[in-house]
């Protein structure tokens, strides 16, 4: 997994790339390290990039909204596609985060 951080006003986007797998977790330590910002600051994953997720980057991305919540940041997903997409459709994962496409 390759990750880009982007900064503006009101939101950080965290852009994901590759193939997101548990040996990816210590890289993503580094990107939950980037969830700052006043209250209400949206941290926003674009999936755009990421071509393969297994179950532990599905984990990850729980890790990322309840540390998000933790810090009163909105947290929310945004184009996901192909098996990346599906993946997260089967996993339900529309219930528990705010997905756009």
């Amino acid at each position: 997994m390759e990750y880009k951080i982007k900064t503006g006003q009101g939101q950080t986007e965290v852009f994901l790339s590759g193939r997101m797998t548990f040996a990816d977790h210590e890289k993503f330590r580094h990107v939950i390290a980037a969830f700052e910002g006043p209250l209400g600051h949206q941290m926003v994953f674009d999936l755009d990039g990421l071509d393969f997720v297994d179950s532990s980057g599905l984990g990850m991305f729980i890790i990322a909204r309840d540390t998000a919540l933790k810090r009163n940041l909105e947290f929310k997903i945004r184009g996901a596609r192909d098996d990346v997409k599906r993946l997260i459709t089967v996993a339900k994962f529309h219930k528990m985060f705010d997905i756009e496409d």
